[in-house]
């Protein structure tokens, strides 16, 4: 068993209080983003009620039950039922006798409440192990000072303590006030993978059944007596300004309660990473119902002005602020792809450069050079941006579904001019997340408008004013170039990538480290068009566009894809080049093999195009083949097989619905994913303009394998989403002949220029 302390730095991780109707509780620092959540139906009045007056707990109630309060957002990644599992097995207790509670913001009791990155199970893996093992030895010492017996001789069971020699059993809820008393141990011993009973196996997620008969989960769904309904007005295009609105002809509309501008940000407010705002200042209408605002939004009159360029100073969520220019005009998608393209042949900033690649280049026989595209995309989440709030005099309550409250915290209470510790923000499940989520902008929206017409109101977005409103996918563009000589092997490899108006650049990541020759160059546009995260962010483009590429240098050299990428990983493991690569060639290699066996490479399926791809992104590794069929114009996909290694794996059902979800979603936005603007305008406001996937072009079959590790955890979000762009790509290469070289795939002259 590996042993390990229960103290962390400066803060104690455990701490134990008694609570006043009995039982054990034990508080402690989630370390990061560490998200367990709510894992019960259990309904609130059977649990006690000063159990809930808790911020950061393991509870053990008398009646047995264990609860963990969650301090990290639901998102769909399922960590409702897989961080439970996690404490239950170190706790040794039936599964079934957990439940979790969603905690309202707390940065006293917590670190890090936040939802990204693939983080969750990775950053709480070893603190809600030691919460369970240091639950499970407080419980046997006080059960063996009650019989008066070594502590090493007493075992548990599924929830019961037993000393064999006497025959002695009971409950942990018989001990729990005792084991209140017990000091939380210095150090814990936490089970071997192989004593593992709960991780590992499959559970349903626990919420499902709330969530298909409609339960009210979601912020959405919010109601509270007195509540007003809010919605807002922003320019209509990027690069332009609030300057005037008349709202003479909707005052006396049948349900309107007040119309009015407001400012989101001040102008002194000192922004920080996830402070992303596309319009300061937006027009705002209070009324009874959505259906009567959304009329009224019809019929108003506002006048926008251009505004002139200026910067902005922000503090990056690492590293030194920058210093950001935005600059005026209204914007085109055509002028956009001009400007990257012209980006070719102009100087880049040199990020890492191994060996001589100038001179590789010169000496090559062959040089295979190509250019990669990709656009503006859009989150479009299930549910459209919303958000309740009610703010009084002297506190704040505000609910709704955030990705990172904890880094929102600082901003409200600068604009309300009040204490964070009077503002109760509490979290609901996210009806979609994908990085849109990270940036709340309409949190601080409707806390404004409440504390303005002093009433409780919930702002809701419509799909047109969230599609339209900026925090975009940004549009990104890659060249690459592989030198190859004589006996076709590559000698030297060169990537330039940029984007408006950031670089998709990872410069360590593979084939860097494989090839002795190497540079890699990174350049950016500035623009008013606001973005942000984004599934899988900038690796999302660079999986695609560096995938597709090694598929077409492994035909130059006339190599099998999956073995030619091999075989430059095993230069990268036996001889690596540089000490900054970020990925394992081993493990990276290891899902190459696993997808190839499962996916029967080696054998000719007649009628099928395949196409492969593999990336590291987010800790873990993902490699998939994509089965085609081209059937009246268009690609009909027959099959995916995924390999992933993602450490130890905790629930397996929720893992493959993850991956099985991240694969769909690659599928669709390589296909038909795009936003466009025109004149600053976006182009696409709704689902009968910018294409979705539907669910008839879903792969017929998904088959998902995991590589058996003893890693602990390492992500599972992300890792399938970046790979199934390059899937597509070559599969439609083998299918048509054709190389697609810019997304969306579909329908896209420049495929064909």
């Amino acid at each position: 068993m590996s042993v390990v302390k229960t103290k962390i730095g400066r803060r104690s991780f455990i701490k134990n209080t008694s609570l006043a109707g009995g039982g054990l509780v034990l508080g402690f620092s989630f370390l990061n983003s560490c998200k367990p959540d709510q894992a019960s139906n259990m309904v609130a009045d059977e649990l006690p009620k000063e159990w809930f007056e808790i911020n950061a707990y393991l509870k053990i109630g008398e009646n047995g039950k264990v609860t963990i309060m969650s301090p990290n957002p639901e998102g769909g990644q399922n960590v409702k039922t897989s961080m439970p599992m996690i404490v239950a097995d170190e706790l040794d207790v039936d599964w079934e006798h957990v439940i979790v509670e969603q905690a309202s913001l707390d940065t006293d009791s917590f670190n890090f409440q936040f939802l990204g990155g693939s983080q969750a199970i990775r950053r709480g893996w070893e603190g809600l192990r030691m919460a369970g093992a240091s639950a499970r030895h407080m419980l046997m010492a006080a059960a063996a000072e009650k019989w008066q017996v070594p502590a090493s001789e007493i075992t548990t069971e599924t929830g019961i303590l037993k000393h064999g020699s006497s025959d002695r059993s009971m409950g942990y809820g018989e001990i729990a006030s005792a084991a209140a008393k017990i000091p939380v141990p210095e150090e814990v011993e936490l089970k071997e993978i192989n004593d593992f009973k709960i991780i590992g196996t499959s559970k349903k997620n626990v919420d499902g059944l709330n969530i298909v008969t409609g339960k009210p989960l979601f912020s959405i769904d919010t109601y509270e007596e007195g509540m007003l309904t809010a919605m807002i007005v922003h320019p209509p295009a990027f690069g332009l300004k609030f300057k005037s609105v008349d709202d003479a002809a909707i005052k006396s509309m049948p349900g309107i309660r007040d119309v009015f501008p407001i400012k989101v940000l001040e102008d002194d407010y000192e922004r920080q990473h996830f402070d992303t705002c596309t319009f300061l200042e937006v027009v705002v209408i209070v009324g009874d119902t959505t259906w009567q605002i959304m009329n009224a939004k019809k019929a108003i009159k506002i006048e926008w002005e251009p505004f002139e360029t200026y910067t902005e100073e922000r503090q990056p969520y690492s590293g030194p602020k920058q210093i950001l220019t935005i600059p005026a005009g209204l914007e085109n998608s055509e002028e956009h792809k001009a400007m990257m393209a012209a980006m070719t042949s102009k100087k880049a900033k040199e990020v890492r450069k191994d060996g001589n690649p100038e001179r590789a280049f010169r000496n090559a026989t062959k040089i295979v050079e190509r250019i990669y595209t990709a656009p503006f995309l859009a989150h479009n989440c299930m549910e459209p941006m919303n958000f309740f709030a009610n703010v009084t005099a002297d506190k704040a309550e505000l609910k709704g579904p955030l990705q990172k409250p904890e880094l929102t915290e600082h901003a409200i209470s600068e604009r309300l001019g009040m204490p964070i510790e009077n503002i109760d923000i509490q979290m609901t499940r996210l009806g979609g997340g994908y990085g849109r989520r990270s940036y709340a902008h309409w949190l601080i929206e409707a806390a404004i408008i409440s504390q303005k017409v002093k009433a409780p109101i919930k702002l809701v977005y419509s799909r047109e004013d969230d599609m339209t409103g900026g925090i975009y996918r940004a549009a990104y563009q890659v060249k690459y170039r592989a030198a190859l000589d004589a006996d076709h092997n590559i000698t030297a490899f060169h990537v330039n990538a940029g984007g408006i108006p950031e670089s998709p650049l990872y410069a360590d990541r593979f084939p860097a480290g494989a090839v002795a020759n190497y540079l890699a160059e990174s350049w950016e546009i500035n623009s008013n068009i606001t973005i942000g995260s984004f599934r899988a962010p900038r690796s999302n483009f660079m999986a695609s566009a560096e995938q597709s590429f090694l598929d077409e240098v492994a035909e130059a050299t006339g190599k099998d894809p999956i073995d030619f990428r091999l075989e430059l990983l095993e230069q990268a493991k036996n001889n690596p080049v540089g000490e900054r690569n970020d990925y394992d060639a081993e493990r990276y290699a290891g899902v190459l093999k696993l997808v190839k066996e499962k996916s029967n490479w080696d054998e000719n399926f007649e009628g099928l195009s395949r196409g492969v791809s593999a990336y590291f992104c987010h800790n873990s590794y993902a490699a998939q083949v994509l089965d085609m069929k081209w059937e009246n114009d268009k690609p009909v996909i027959k099959k995916v097989t995924c390999a992933i290694d993602c450490g130890i794996v905790i629930n397996p059902d929720a893992a493959i619905n993850l991956c099985e979800g991240g694969i769909v979603d690659g599928i669709g936005n390589a296909l038909y994913g795009e936003q466009t603007f025109k004149e600053g305008v976006p182009q696409k406001s709704n689902f009968d303009s910018y294409r979705m996937i539907r669910m008839t072009e879903a792969p017929k079959e998904i088959d998902i394998h995991f590589v058996k590790s003893d890693i602990d955890p390492t992500g599972l979000g992300e890792p399938s989403f970046p790979p199934t762009f390059a899937a597509v790509a070559n599969a439609m290469y083998k299918a048509t002949g054709e190389r697609y070289y810019h997304q969306p795939f579909l329908n896209n002259p420049s495929n064909n220029s």
